[in-house]
């Protein structure tokens, strides 16, 4: 908060009248992110970073600015990593990097995101701190072809793509004289020191000698190179070859009192237990409701798992064997029902495949099977984004298909994909659905003792999951108080709330368009 010559930010102590402290721009270690200091001029008016921080609607806690200077303690380094658990900020502490570029006409900006947030982190730059921002993905990219651009990267604004779309034009991207890079969810490119992650190779070598601003909230997952790889993507020489990281490191006796000497110097973390004196959180209280499920339903994940390990199959393509496989598993812990509609599609392909197979067709390798899988039940697109997913081998690199095609070995496929199927089915129950039912009950019950709404947010990881929770919980006493919330938006119920919603806020002038509109 700007006040008369003074930069106001939460503290637990020196508070003024209003719960802020004072503190004098002079006293900052960098007073460029002071927008009063000197802007530089365009166009015979101070820099847009004045406006930017006058009007922007941030909220500043003091470890942000700190994580922020962080970034600018090492002008020589080729970059840092902030690393904050979650919730506290590390969008706002890039935004005022990225603030001090841009006042410093090093507008040549590129924030590298999973798709989801592509539009979410336009927002934020655009509310809170004014900077102009362009939205690259494929059609917007032709379109600038199509008006004469010679580079759409070259934009005016900061420019933002999603991972996958970096790495398909990373030739492009590398010809760009980049100021800084920011890279969010960095962790999905934790593996790019590996030759077979196609994408986080193509983004590291593109980016190799920009400045990078890593962002994650967990930089370690399960294994230290986990660690090497994202320091890799700042500067493949900070810990020397995977060899020596290995060795140095990931022993028995390996050196961990010097590994985190070593990241000191380009890793800044701040926890939650750390801030909790300037960020007040909900009260959580965990309630787990075990559950065991019935054996039939452990029978079907055995079988379908056990028919996953085959290598011989032609059921799932060689090249997204891996990727189809997790969708796979990820169905199974669903529910049945998913996991059936999954299989269904499945058996559909090899029924298509039969059909081509009077004219010797082989199976097609780059139908983009588990892209389908993932936009029919909604799945998390980010599935395309992680490291183990992040490059398909090449054709050359893959066994020749037998040809032709086995029709034996066809058919024993289909009719044990229809086994499957009906298998699933016929669990109309499952044990984890049963569960729920009883844990909504206890969290009601708690949530009366204390006065709260009776009201339940349930996550699935498929539509089909989904759909099936709705018409049970339907039939077991919630009827007409389920509302569904997924990606297409359809339906009488989202009709009908959208319709009260606009009775209420058209007079308003809130009204822009329908829910769901790009």
């Amino acid at each position: 908060m700007i006040d008369n010559g003074h930069l106001r930010v939460r503290t637990s102590d020196g508070r003024d009248g209003r719960g802020l402290k004072r503190i004098r721009v002079d006293e900052l270690p960098c007073k460029v992110l002071w927008p009063r200091v000197d802007p530089p001029v365009r166009n015979g008016r101070r820099g847009e970073i004045s406006i930017s921080l006058f009007d922007a609607a941030v909220d500043l806690n003091p470890y942000q600015i700190e994580a922020a200077l962080f970034a600018f303690r090492s002008p020589l380094s080729k970059g840092v990593l902030l690393a904050d658990e979650v919730g506290l900020g590390k969008t706002i502490e890039a935004g005022l990097v990225l603030c001090q570029c841009w006042a410093e006409r090093r507008r040549k900006l590129l924030v590298i995101c999973p798709a989801s947030l592509r539009k979410q982190w336009s927002m934020e730059l655009s509310e809170k701190f004014h900077l102009p921002s362009v939205i690259l993905d494929s059609a917007s990219y032709r379109e600038a072809i199509r008006e004469g651009s010679a580079s759409p990267f070259l934009a005016h604004g900061v420019v933002i793509v999603s991972m996958n779309f970096a790495s398909r034009l990373a030739g492009e991207m590398q010809l760009v004289a980049w100021d800084l890079v920011v890279i969010d969810e960095a962790h999905k490119l934790r593996g790019a020191y590996r030759a077979s992650n196609k994408m986080g190779q193509a983004i590291r070598t593109a980016i190799a000698d920009r400045r990078k601003l890593l962002l994650t909230a967990t930089p370690l997952q399960n294994s230290l190179l986990e660690l090497y790889g994202l320091s890799t993507l700042i500067d493949e020489h900070l810990f020397g070859d995977l060899a020596a990281f290995r060795t140095q490191y990931c022993s028995k006796d390996g050196d961990l009192d010097g590994l985190k000497e070593r990241l000191r110097s380009f890793c800044y973390r701040t926890l939650r237990s750390q801030v909790l004196e300037y960020v007040k959180y909900t009260e959580r209280r965990p309630i787990t409701r075990p559950f065991t499920p019935a054996d039939s339903e452990q029978q079907l994940y055995e079988a379908v798992s056990a028919f996953l390990r085959r290598d011989d199959t032609y059921s799932i393509p060689r090249r997204q064997r891996e990727l189809t496989t997790m969708i796979l598993r990820k169905l199974l812990s669903s529910s049945s029902q998913a996991v059936a509609g999954t299989l269904e599609r499945i058996r559909q392909r090899l029924l298509d495949l039969k059909a081509r197979s009077h004219t010797g067709a082989a199976l097609p390798e780059g139908d983009g099977l588990a892209e389908k899988l993932i936009e029919e039940d909604e799945l998390n697109s980010e599935l395309l984004d992680e490291p183990a997913n992040g490059g398909e081998l090449p054709v050359g690199d893959l066994p020749p298909l037998p040809a032709p095609v086995d029709l034996k070995k066809l058919d024993s496929e289909i009719a044990e994909l229809d086994r499957f199927v009906h298998w699933a089915r016929s669990i109309q129950i499952d044990a984890k659905t049963r569960a729920l039912l009883t844990a909504l009950q206890i969290g009601f019950d708690e949530m009366e003792k204390i006065g709260a709404l009776r009201k339940a947010v349930v996550f699935t990881e498929s539509r089909r999951t989904q759909e099936y929770l709705r018409n049970f919980l339907e039939a077991n006493g919630y009827g007409g108080r389920i509302v569904l919330f997924n990606g297409t938006n359809t339906g009488p119920d989202v009709d009908r709330i959208y319709r009260e919603w606009e009775h209420v806020n058209s007079p308003l002038g809130r009204l822009k368009g329908r829910t769901g509109d790009p």
